[in-house]
């Protein structure tokens, strides 16, 4: 596979606020310092939001490509996605990613091929192969 590139252009707009964009995207991102920081502003999209979906985003996308490839037939997935910030050797970082990942199955025979195929997109994710984050798996399948 060729490499590829996606492009982002970041302005700064006032205050700890900037708006992202993408030549190649249609919607923009207003993202800002979140509030525990000092000048931080609450209710924007922040680093660390962005960067806790980005790992939940492509989980969901890889489970969805194994899960077809796989002939796993569901009814609804869902993520809830906890990025854990602390501060290690003076240095903050993301030290964890918690994926909750919810499946519900068409037939509860597929239960054991559900959890395996929802290991194995956490394992084969992209962006949890490309950080240093602990990404932890809590799976529910219904």
């Amino acid at each position: 596979m060729d490499a590829h590139f996606y492009n982002v252009d970041l302005s700064w707009s006032a205050d700890r606020k900037g708006i992202l964009t993408s030549s190649e995207l249609d919607q923009e991102i207003v993202v800002a310092t979140p509030p525990q920081f000092p000048k931080g502003m609450p209710n924007i999209w922040s680093p660390e939001h962005l960067f806790t979906a980005s790992v939940s985003s492509c989980f969901m996308t890889t489970f969805l490509s194994i899960a077809e490839n796989s002939r796993l037939e569901f009814e609804a997935f869902s993520c809830f996605a906890k990025g854990k910030l602390e501060q290690i050797e003076g240095k903050f970082k993301m030290s964890e990613i918690i994926l909750e990942a919810t499946l519900i199955l068409k037939n509860m025979e597929d239960k054991e091929k559900g959890e395996r195929i929802l290991n194995k997109s956490e394992a084969a994710c992209l962006i949890s192969n490309s950080i240093n984050s602990k990404v932890t798996l809590i799976s529910h399948i219904k």
